[in-house]
């Protein structure tokens, strides 16, 4: 397999798709039918400025002879990528990880309308170091901690972590407090998707997530709690409190889908993943990282 890879332009590299076989006259008729969410227009626009590569490093022309079974790099690009006000702080690094601090809103990785206006690409603009990977992922709305692993050849060591379930992870929440709902307690059900993208929902079925829940403080009407996730369902703290009738305040989603775009800076999700405890698996430390973020009662 050959090993060439465009270089990354701004902390941001590129992205790959593969060309199955095919009659497309040319590469540019591909692009246009199978990533259609792109208009063929900015398509021709990107192959003329040079940012559509084959895996041999060809620059492909809009009127490239289409050809499958290879590998082709494009640079993506988001206009009018809105600016977010609120940055990451770096707590730990050494040779093989970087553990970050991120604020509500952030993105950790690249998706949907963000670009370069999230934690990943910042920490490469930053530091210089391209090799960057989130080693786990947590939603945009919700604060606290992200580790990243530097280099590729201790990666699979850091994913393993996750994988094989030795993190401890504590996550801190701030959602209406009801008598009725028993604290401390563990929430065991099935969470799917929901038939829409954005959402989750608990279905009858085997368990596949789990979390332990537990009341630290009440004032008023509100709870402040401390969720432990055993398993790393999507979305599935968010989902386990608005099923428990007890939704995280600020949640967009659950349990009512608010309209993208209305992103309301005064009002962040009340969720924070405050702290992870593990065993380094390369220096066989053991590691214990906390957010200094705080959540707080309106």
């Amino acid at each position: 397999m050959n090993g060439f890879k465009p270089p990354a332009r701004n902390g941001v590299g590129p992205s790959c798709i593969g060309l199955p076989g095919g009659d497309w006259p040319t590469t540019l008729d591909f692009l246009a039918e199978r990533l259609s969410n792109v208009t063929r227009e900015v398509w021709h626009q990107r192959m003329v400025a040079g940012d559509v590569v084959d895996e041999h490093g060809v620059t492909l022309a809009p009127h490239h002879p289409y050809q499958g079974h290879v590998r082709v790099y494009y640079y993506r690009a988001v206009p009018d990528e809105p600016h977010i006000p609120f940055y990451a702080q770096i707590l730990f690094q050494d040779a093989h990880l970087i553990v970050v601090d991120k604020p509500h809103f952030l993105p950790v990785v690249p998706s949907g309308g963000y670009l370069t206006e999230t934690v990943l690409v910042r920490l490469k603009q930053q530091l210089g170091i391209e090799t960057l990977v989130p080693v786990h992922r947590i939603d945009r709305d919700t604060a606290g901690l992200v580790m990243f692993s530097v280099q590729p050849e201790t990666r699979a060591a850091y994913h393993a972590l996750f994988s094989q379930r030795t993190v401890k992870k504590t996550y801190e929440a701030i959602a209406p407090w009801r008598a009725e709902v028993a604290m401390p307690q563990r929430r065991e059900s099935r969470i799917v998707e929901a038939g829409h993208f954005m959402l989750q929902h608990e279905v009858s079925g085997p368990v596949n997530a789990v979390t332990d829940l537990a009341l630290m403080e009440v004032q008023g009407h509100l709870g402040h709690y401390r969720l432990s996730p055993v398993t790393g369902k999507r979305h599935q703290l968010r989902v386990h409190m608005a099923a428990l009738g007890l939704p995280i305040l600020g949640d967009g989603l659950y349990p009512t889908l608010t309209p993208e775009g209305q992103i309301d800076y005064d009002h962040p999700l009340q969720l924070l993943a405050r702290s992870v405890e593990f065993t380094d698996p390369v220096s066989g430390q053991l590691r214990r990282f906390e957010s200094q973020r705080r959540l707080t009662f309106p």
